[in-house]
C-alpha cells in the first residue's frame, strides 16, 4: 500500500502530464501551419476536453482520494461530480467523433471534403457536448441517479463531510451505454475497416510496381529490381507501422477505460450507496483519467508532424517548415504510401492536403496504377520497337 505522500506525488505527476501534454497539443496545432486543418479541429477538441479535465476534475479527485472527508460542502461536490462526467463522457465521444472521421475518409476520399465541412464540424462537436451535458448535471442535478429519487449529497441524512457519487439501475444502463459500450463498439469497427482498407490499397500499390519485363532489361537496369524491392521492404515496415497504431489507439482507449465501466456497471446495477468505498474504485477511476494523458501521445507523438511541433515548442522556437519538397521521398510509391499510413490513420497532413482534404490521396493513388501500366506497356512497346529496329539493321547489313 502506498503512503499518502508517494500517492500524492505519483497523482500530481499524472495531473501535470495531463495539463501539459494537451496543452502542448493546442499549441502545436495553433503554430503548425501543417496542422492548421479542418480534420485537426476535433484533435484540438479532445485536447482542451482533456487539459479541462486535468485543470478543474482531477485536482480534486485527488484532495478526495488522499482525505478521508471532503471539505468543500455538498453544492461544490455535486458541481464537482457533474464536471467529472461531463468532461470524461466528451473525451470518449470525441475520440468516436475522430474515429468517424478517419473512417468517412477512408471509405469515401473523393466526396470527403464536401462531407466533413465546418459548419458539420461545429455541430459534430455540438452534439458531443450535448450528450455530455445530458448524462451529468441533468440527471445528477435533478436527482434521477439516486435510488430515492433525491439529489444526492444534500438532505438531513447526508453526510456533511462526504462526497458520494450515488447510483441506480436505469442512470447506469443509460450512460454506460451511451458513453462507452456503443462508442467502443463503434469505434473498433470503424478502425478495423480503416485497417482492411489500408492494407488493401497498399497490396493494390506493391502490386502495380513495375518489375523488370525481360531479363535483357534486368540486366541492363539492374537498380530496377533494387528499387522496387526497396519500395516493397518500405511498404512493408509501414504497413506494420500502421498496424501497431491501430492497435495502439484500440488498447490505450480499452485498457484505461473498460475496467472503470465493468465495475461502475456492477456497483450500478447493485445500486451500491458509496461507490468510492470499493477498494478497486479508485484504482480504475484514476486508469480512466490516465486516458487523457495518453491521447496526446496516441494522437500526436506516432504524428511526425506534430512531433517536430513539439519539438520547436519545446525548445522554444516557432516551426519552421522548409516546405513539401524537404519531405518528399524519391519514390512516388513510397511518398503515397506513407500519407496514406499516416493520413487515413493519424491525421497527418501536408500543406496541400491540409486544405483539400484527403481527395488527392486517392487521386494519386490512381494516378500511380494508371502511370504504371502505362509505364509498363511503353516499356513493352518500347522493347519490342528497340528489337524490331535491331533486325532490320541486321538484314541491311546482310544484304
Amino acid at each position: 500500500m502506498l503512503s499518502k505522500g508517494t500517492l500524492g506525488v505519483i497523482l500530481s505527476l499524472l495531473i501535470l502530464l495531463t495539463v501539459s501534454g494537451n496543452v502542448l497539443v493546442c499549441l502545436a496545432v495553433c503554430t503548425s501551419r501543417r496542422l492548421r486543418c479542418l480534420t485537426n479541429c476535433f484533435i484540438v477538441s479532445l485536447a482542451v476536453t482533456d487539459m479541462l479535465l486535468g485543470l478543474l476534475v482531477l485536482p480534486f479527485s485527488a484532495l478526495l482520494q488522499l482525505n478521508d472527508e471532503w471539505p468543500l460542502g455538498p453544492v461544490f461536490c455535486n458541481f464537482y461530480i457533474s464536471m467529472d462526467v461531463m468532461l470524461c463522457t466528451a473525451s470518449i465521444l470525441t475520440l468516436l467523433a475522430i474515429s468517424v472521421d478517419r473512417y468517412l475518409a477512408v471509405t469515401m476520399p473523393l466526396r470527403y471534403a464536401s462531407m466533413v465541412l465546418p459548419r458539420r464540424v461545429i455541430v459534430a462537436m455540438a452534439s458531443v457536448w450535448t450528450v455530455s451535458v445530458a448524462v451529468s448535471f441533468l440527471p445528477i442535478q435533478m436527482g434521477w441517479n439516486t435510488v430515492n429519487g433525491t439529489v444526492q449529497n444534500r438532505g438531513p441524512w447526508a453526510s456533511a463531510r462526504r462526497c458520494r457519487f450515488e447510483l441506480n439501475r436505469p442512470y447506469v444502463l443509460t450512460d454506460s451505454l451511451l458513453t462507452f459500450y456503443l462508442p467502443l463498439l463503434a469505434m473498433c469497427w470503424t478502425y478495423h475497416r480503416i485497417l482492411r482498407i489500408a492494407r488493401a490499397q497498399a497490396k493494390r500499390i506493391i502490386s502495380a510496381q513495375p518489375t523488370c519485363v525481360t531479363s535483357y532489361n534486368c540486366r541492363n537496369n539492374p537498380s530496377t529490381s533494387t528499387r522496387v524491392f526497396s519500395s516493397v521492404t518500405v511498404m512493408a515496415l509501414r504497413e506494420h507501422k500502421a498496424t501497431v497504431t491501430v492497435a495502439a489507439v484500440i488498447g490505450g482507449f480499452v485498457v484505461c477505460w473498460l475496467p472503470y465501466f465493468i465495475l461502475f456497471t456492477v456497483l450500478g446495477l447493485k445500486e451500491h450507496p458509496d461507490p468510492s468505498t470499493v477498494p478497486a474504485y479508485p484504482f480504475v477511476l484514476w486508469l480512466g483519467y490516465a486516458n487523457s494523458a495518453l491521447n496526446p501521445i496516441l494522437y500526436g507523438a506516432l504524428n511526425r508532424d506534430f512531433r517536430s511541433a513539439y519539438s520547436h515548442l519545446l525548445r522554444c522556437r516557432c516551426p519552421i517548415y522548409s516546405g513539401w519538397r524537404s519531405r518528399q521521398p524519391s519514390s512516388t510509391v513510397t511518398a503515397a504510401r506513407e500519407q496514406l499510413t499516416e493520413v487515413t490513420l493519424l491525421c497527418d497532413h501536408t500543406p496541400t492536403t491540409c486544405r483539400e482534404g484527403l481527395t488527392d490521396q486517392n487521386i494519386m493513388l490512381q494516378q500511380i496504377n494508371s502511370r504504371t501500366a502505362t509505364a509498363t506497356i511503353q516499356l513493352t512497346n518500347s522493347t519490342a520497337a528497340t528489337d524490331v529496329n535491331s533486325n532490320e539493321r541486321t538484314r541491311s547489313r546482310q544484304k
